[in-house]
């Protein structure tokens, strides 16, 4: 008999398990050939939905689609665990050769994880998960599932050969990882990779089939980045022509840029771009990613960012010069977070999310540095899905000294394995480079990594500012700041200010207001990005027309915003962060030289933010050793030499929490991934015998306690425009998946992250709606205000204009 895969809701068509296997391999074969590994990726694909070939499953699938209110017991068949028991009990149980033993033990892994996120090799209680799906669980039907496939679905003597390919692509991983002398950490991120394949070919075939699609033909992104290559050309050569050409400042950041071009002949690596504040890096990173990826035929560019404020400055420049929407894709936060790992039931509620184009397939993506992360660490599927879109690909970092403390070793082995197995060009962009090749568990930096010579030249011939040391032990108040922002307005058309933490932002606001002699601006992330897209461009309008400005941000506006203050007052934080600060002043060098001036905020409660904290008091350090000895800083508190005795600093105070500590079960994340020695000895003296697998990662505790902010925050769409209340309308009600993929790009903009006690607050209040099943989070009107955002208070007042 034919057995069922899915059934299409609309039109009740059958997909077959055979067909639904089949076409799920090839793309798989063609996901993990982008890195050598097309047989590993595709027996997984082969193997996947083997437990479907039941007559158990057949009954049951058909009772789950007749009646979608009252459907069949959940979980009560498991299909994913049939395809991984093959393999096991096929090959594994004698194998006396390792490298059959570790391909099996890949394979089974991703196959019975599909719906569930990757398990435990070795669990915290000692016992294999894995194991247990693979060897020990009887599975109904099991010899009829694995008939089946060898009789309808594959030759077993085909079978054995495709299987020996994928142990020979193991081989050759095998003999990269000797010769390179890498990390076990490496084997995590290689089966991370075959799984981000296996769980979007299925995802992919399943809504192909589900939305009764034809399929797509490829995407030329030769033809589109050439195309997008002379339409930057063309900006460059008529803003090469203007009056503002022969400014100084854009000399040189026209030379820059230059040389930018030129290194994009060097063949992919791990490289530094170190282009000061102000020195036009959007520009010049852009245009090498171009002409790299037309030289060496890459399929996308990635930014990323450290705050979403950045994700829309640079999409819109790149968008305004490339003149395509539709190619370019912000990826702010997932609309929709995974509450938990999913089951393997037949849910029509819960299939659409599942299905939705999620998977960052664009040719050019701006997201952050948290969703990056997440591709790699966090729980799930949804996440571990786009993984594999960031091989042969361009991924630029603006701004990466933002990478927190604890996850400095899992970022550097995530751009180690980008560059070394996926065949991707990494490029570090910050004015203030950070060692990460300092730390134990290093990025290997290419030889002759820097793109622009001579940065110190460069340092000093971008020289706009002074630093000034305003900080006093007791720190200024609202009040007392407010004194000083009215004392430096006498001199001044406009100020900028940024404090630390928005209840500090919130109260020096509230103490500006009562000048109405003077245009208020306010930014924080308690906005989203469309309400403070409007803000900047009012605030831009404003300085641009000489009125009489004062701005109090967060630092969401000391990175990649492209704007310009005649003075900038900084609360201390990380000399980086004043550096990204300082780039907000005298930007273009419209004077010869302007004032930065670093105060201590005595309303910021730095407890809870530990790495402003830290960085506040090395900042402190050098500011008291460079009024001793300012040669030993290069004269210059944002010199590279300041800038490198900074991170030295810093990195000696964190040295011990790089490996992302998690003090609840006293292990790190990084070995969990690694040797994972404490469990693997602990097994050894429970059990006085050696663990029986070679691969012994503990992927599902690591994802249990992986979070890339400690105060983890829930997505939540705000009423801000028409758009978004048509959005919350439209998923209030039903949508197919493509309606659906649409959607949650648009609400990409009207996204707010709420940490837990705001949420609480909120719901509490009722000022929350729940959309789409339960799974949106949306903000009622009265709880967002167009002065400050997010309030939840509700005392949100809103003005005709934003309808």
């Amino acid at each position: 008999m034919e057995y069922i895969a899915h059934i299409r809701e609309k039109d009740g068509k059958i997909q077959t398990v055979r067909e639904h296997l089949d076409e799920v391999r090839q793309l798989c074969e063609q996901f993990g050939g982008k890195i050598g590994l097309q047989h590993l990726a595709g027996l997984t694909g082969l193997l996947h939905d083997l437990g479907k070939s039941t007559e158990e499953f057949y009954d049951y699938i058909q009772a789950a689609v007749a009646n979608p209110d009252n459907p069949p017991p959940r979980g009560s068949v498991d299909h994913s665990t049939a395809g991984g028991k093959l393999l096991y009990s096929k090959f594994y149980d004698d194998a006396q050769d390792p490298i059959v033993k570790l391909t099996v033990e890949w394979l089974a892994m991703c196959i019975i994880s599909h719906h569930s996120g990757l398990r435990d090799f070795l669990s915290s209680d000692l016992t294999s998960p894995f194991l247990n799906r693979v060897k020990e669980k009887d599975i109904k039907e099991f010899d009829n599932a694995r008939d089946t496939f060898f009789n309808v679905q594959i030759d077993e003597s085909n079978f054995d050969d495709y299987f020996e390919k994928a142990k020979n692509e193991v081989v050759h991983l095998l003999k990269k990882f000797r010769e390179d002398k890498l990390k076990p950490f490496t084997f995590s991120l290689i089966v991370k990779y075959i799984f981000s394949a296996l769980i979007d070919a299925d995802r992919t075939n399943t809504r192909v089939f589900e939305e009764d699609e034809n399929e797509e033909s490829a995407f030329d992104s030769d033809v589109f980045f050439e195309e997008s290559y002379y339409s930057l050309m063309e900006r460059i050569t008529s803003f090469q022509v203007s009056e503002a050409a022969s400014h100084p400042i854009n000399q040189l950041r026209n030379e820059m840029s230059e040389q930018c071009e030129a290194f994009a002949s060097h063949p992919s690596g791990i490289y530094t771009l170190s282009i000061p504040t102000g020195g036009g890096k959007t520009f010049a990173s852009l245009r090498y990613a171009l002409k790299h990826a037309v030289k060496y035929k890459k399929e996308r560019i990635i930014y990323v960012v450290p705050y979403t404020t950045i994700i829309e400055q640079n999409a819109k420049e790149v968008r305004d010069i490339l003149k395509n929407d539709e190619f370019i894709l912000e990826h702010h936060s997932n609309v929709i977070e995974e509450s938990g790992y999913e089951n393997e039931d037949y849910d029509l509620k819960t299939k659409k999310l599942k299905l939705a184009r999620d998977n960052w397939e664009s040719p050019i993506i701006f997201t952050t540095m948290v969703q990056f992360l997440n591709v790699f660490y966090s729980r799930g599927t949804r996440n571990a899905r786009r993984m594999h879109n960031l091989a042969n690909s361009i991924v630029i970092f603006d701004e990466v000294q933002s990478v927190p403390i604890k996850c400095i070793s899992l970022f550097n082995e995530a751009l180690n394995f980008l560059n070394g197995f996926c065949n991707s060009s990494i490029v570090l962009c910050t004015a203030t480079q950070p060692a990460l090749d300092f730390v134990e568990n290093k990025l290997h930096v290419s030889t002759d990594a820097e793109m622009i010579k001579d940065i110190n030249l460069v340092n000093r011939s971008f020289k706009r500012v002074n630093i000034i040391d305003k900080t006093t032990p007791s720190g200024m108040n609202a009040p007392e700041l407010t004194n000083f922002i009215l004392t430096e307005m006498e001199t001044v058309d406009n100020v900028l200010v940024i404090l630390n933490t928005k209840t500090a932002v919130r109260k020096l606001f509230e103490e500006l207001k009562e000048h109405k002699e003077y245009e208020l601006f306010h930014l924080s992330t308690n906005m989203c990005p469309a309400h403070r897209k409007n803000i900047l461009q009012r605030l831009k309008d404003s300085l641009s027309k000489k009125r009489r400005v004062i701005c109090v941000s967060t630092q969401l506006i000391e990175a990649g915003v492209d704007i310009s203050f005649q003075s900038v007052i900084r609360s201390i934080a990380g000399l980086d962060s004043i550096a990204q600060a300082a780039g907000r002043c005298n930007r273009h060098g419209e004077d010869v030289i302007r004032n930065v001036y670093i105060i201590k905020s005595a309303d910021e409660i730095l407890t809870k933010l530990r790495e402003i904290r830290i960085g506040s008091e090395q900042t402190a350090r050098v500011l008291e050793e460079f009024k001793g000895n300012p040669e030993m800083f290069g004269n210059d508190l944002l010199s590279q030499e300041a800038i490198n005795i900074y991170f030295k600093y810093y990195y000696y105070q964190i040295q011990n929490e790089l490996d992302y500590p998690i003090p609840t079960i006293e292990k790190n994340l990084f070995d969990l991934l690694n040797f994972n020695q404490d469990y693997f000895s602990a097994y050894f003296n429970k059990n006085n015998a050696k663990f029986p697998l070679i691969s012994r990662q503990s992927f599902a505790i690591a994802e249990q306690y992986f979070q890339v902010i400690d105060s983890p925050t829930t997505s939540v769409l705000v009423p801000y425009n028409f758009e978004a209340r048509e959005i919350i309308s439209k998923l209030n009600g039903e949508v197919d998946s493509n309606e659906l993929s649409s959607i949650l790009k648009r609400a990409q903009q009207y996204i707010i992250n709420v940490y837990s006690p705001e949420l609480e607050e909120l719901s509490k209040a009722k000022n929350i709606d729940l959309l789409f099943h339960g799974s949106v989070y949306a903000l009622k009107e009265v709880a967002y205000s167009e002065a400050m955002g997010l309030d939840p208070k509700g005392n949100g007042i809103w003005s005709l204009e934003m309808y």
